[in-house]
């Protein structure tokens, strides 16, 4: 039953709340997501088949081509860093579509961008900075994007121990044209560790709590640690309660609704009453 309310709730609510900051949402959220999947599928494929670059590599980034070409590219460890190898992915990121390049070259400009503004940013989380928290068992991720003027890093934390998948501890560092640090600021006040494996009952969906200070909405990082890794859990939906709204993503379509929470609870104060009935 509850489904079949969900289902009736995405139809009416789907285009009238908050189109414009959810499709801004989703738009920044994609580019997380395709710079961070060709790093995940670029580092397993050196490591699989090059694992002799390895050792000369001194770390990589990605970025997205003006032919829609998602690029993970590995700089060598000389003072003035080289590419030494670089993987093409389309949308799909399938291992069949990928083009591998492993001719060393120098960086284009907006790579030698990309690479300063990591540094910078890989930099300030190691400095004696507070804000930014260091947990066991998890690393950063350091995503740089560069759109027209704009020039950011957002930071995901990612567990290093399979089956676990994080919310939360995730900022964004913004830029000046000289690449230094303008803005610092924290995503989420908190971190979210939850265990979707080796589980005996499967659990269809997941859920998270936004405080006023992180924001009524789903956040960008929200969304794309959802598409990472959401194809693992086996969840259908996933939720984020605000306040005022509830955000519901949906696993299989890659697909966000954003509905009141008044809506929300009085659709779960009616479903409380039909299950009494019963």
């Amino acid at each position: 039953m509850i489904q079949k309310l969900l289902t009736m709730v995405f139809i009416l609510f789907a285009t009238l709340l908050n189109a414009q900051n959810t499709d801004e949402i989703m738009a920044e959220a994609r580019l997380l997501y395709n710079s961070e999947k060709a790093s995940w599928n670029g580092t397993d494929i050196l490591i699989e088949h090059y694992p002799d670059r390895m050792e000369r590599t001194g770390g990589y980034f990605s970025y997205t081509s003006d032919e829609g070409r998602h690029i993970c590219v590995f700089y060598d460890k000389q003072e003035e860093p080289k590419i030494h190898t670089s993987f093409s992915f389309d949308d799909s990121f399938l291992a069949e579509t990928v083009k591998v390049d492993t001719i060393t070259r120098v960086m284009t400009s907006l790579e030698k961008d990309l690479y300063e503004i990591r540094v910078e940013a890989i930099k300030l989380t190691f400095s004696n900075d507070p804000m930014f928290k260091h947990y066991e068992d998890m690393n950063y991720n350091y995503i740089p994007l560069i759109e027209g003027k704009d020039k950011k890093v957002y930071i995901l934390t990612g567990p290093t121990q399979p089956g676990v998948i994080v919310f939360g501890n995730d900022y964004l560092i913004t830029f000046d044209k000289k690449n230094k640090v303008k803005k610092k600021k924290s995503l989420h006040n908190n971190i979210i560790v939850m265990d979707y494996g080796n589980r005996e009952e499967k659990i269809i969906t997941g859920m998270h709590s936004h405080l006023k200070s992180t924001g009524e909405l789903i956040t960008v990082t929200d969304v794309c640690t959802l598409m990472l890794y959401c194809p693992y859990t086996g969840w259908e939906n996933y939720y984020v309660m605000s306040e005022k709204y509830v955000s519901i993503w949906k696993c299989e379509t890659n697909e966000l609704v954003v509905m009141k929470r008044k809506a929300w609870d009085k659709i779960m104060e009616y479903q409380a009453e039909k299950d009494e009935d019963k």
